[in-house]
């Protein structure tokens, strides 16, 4: 059953990978929990903070110049202890210590299971989705995207130069381990020929072979593949490409420069609406709660419900990556 009590005591954390936004998004929790009369805790280092009691009260001057800075001042982490029931359990004892009548968790997907489970022992959740991968089902956006996106945008026309001036192929892994939103978006806006993602099998002959040596009939000199890290080996991708067709090709893996940075006003602006309404849905009476972008505008929705909707690549925008690559 929900609490449905008067909240005055409420818990931030960040959990899971860092998301550029995360900042903007604490920032934004306190500012409004303050505006509406409550005391706010900031606790360290995610659940594993939960777990270790490691939280203090925040004040307007403890996110003060925070909104421009990458990653997180709470920080962040994957606690196996909270995995665990007893470790849960302890977790929701701790909350009721320290009196906080309800905990806003921002992070991805596995985060707001975590938190789902910690409602079930009756502590009040709100999630806030921080992200780079884009892949929570709930929600068309996740804070720290557009960051993400803009960072490998740099990397792989500074690649790319390099690739036309030496008439050579390159292949770049972006993260994406199980969503490919970074590596689609990417070979859009670099204009890649190939870009390879976990939601669409590969075909090295049909979707890497056969582009190439069409492109080189064109009269191409250079090419760029964009690969999601869960779709396949680069190393090897680009092995078979050696063996098949005499192409050495260059591999940049960017790894986690792309969870770094400043955060774009797109993750700035977004955060700070998702966080003000995770407030005001508690002050309205809201529990147990997933904050989503949906059509333009900030919603809250039920968290089984949110949790139990999935996400699939649009079909419309692979089309489009797959024309524009002509």
């Amino acid at each position: 059953m929900e609490n449905k009590q008067a909240i005055r005591r409420i818990g931030v954390l960040t959990s899971g990978g860092d998301a550029p936004g995360m900042n903007a998004a604490v920032r934004a929790v306190v500012r409004a929990g303050i505006y509406y009369g409550l005391e706010v805790y900031g606790i360290k280092n995610g659940y594993t903070g939960l777990l270790l009691g490691e939280m203090e009260p925040m004040s307007l001057r403890s996110v003060s110049d925070i909104l421009s800075h990458g990653g997180t001042i709470l920080h962040t982490s994957r606690s196996r202890e909270f995995m665990t029931p007893e470790g849960r359990e302890k977790a929701a004892a701790i909350a009721r210590v320290y009196k906080l009548d309800a905990i806003i968790v921002i992070g991805g997907d596995g985060s707001f299971q975590g938190a789902k489970l910690l409602s079930e022992l009756g502590i009040p959740v709100v999630g806030i989705p921080a992200t780079i991968d884009n892949d929570i089902g709930c929600t068309e956006y996740t804070i720290g995207f557009d960051t993400a996106l803009n960072t490998v945008k740099d990397a792989i026309d500074k690649i790319k130069d390099t690739t036309y001036s030496h008439e050579r192929c390159s292949i770049i892994e972006v993260m994406g381990r199980r969503a490919g939103y970074i590596a689609l978006h990417a070979a859009i806006a670099n204009g890649a020929e190939i870009c390879l993602i976990p939601e669409k099998k590969m075909d090295v002959d049909a979707d890497v072979i056969q582009p190439i040596l069409a492109g080189r009939t064109r009269g191409k000199t250079h090419f760029i593949i964009v690969v999601a890290e869960g779709a396949c080996s680069c190393s090897e991708l680009a092995e078979q490409i050696k063996r098949t067709i005499g192409i050495a090709p260059a591999v940049s893996i960017l790894g986690y420069i792309q969870r770094g940075g400043s955060p774009t006003v797109r993750d700035r602006v977004i955060a700070s609406m998702m966080s003000v309404h995770a407030v005001e849905a508690l002050m309205r009476g809201e529990r147990n709660r997933i904050i989503a972008y949906k059509g333009e505008r900030v919603v809250s929705l039920d968290i089984d419900e949110a949790l139990a909707q999935t996400k699939e690549i649009d079909p419309h925008t692979l089309l489009t990556s797959e024309i524009l690559s002509l």
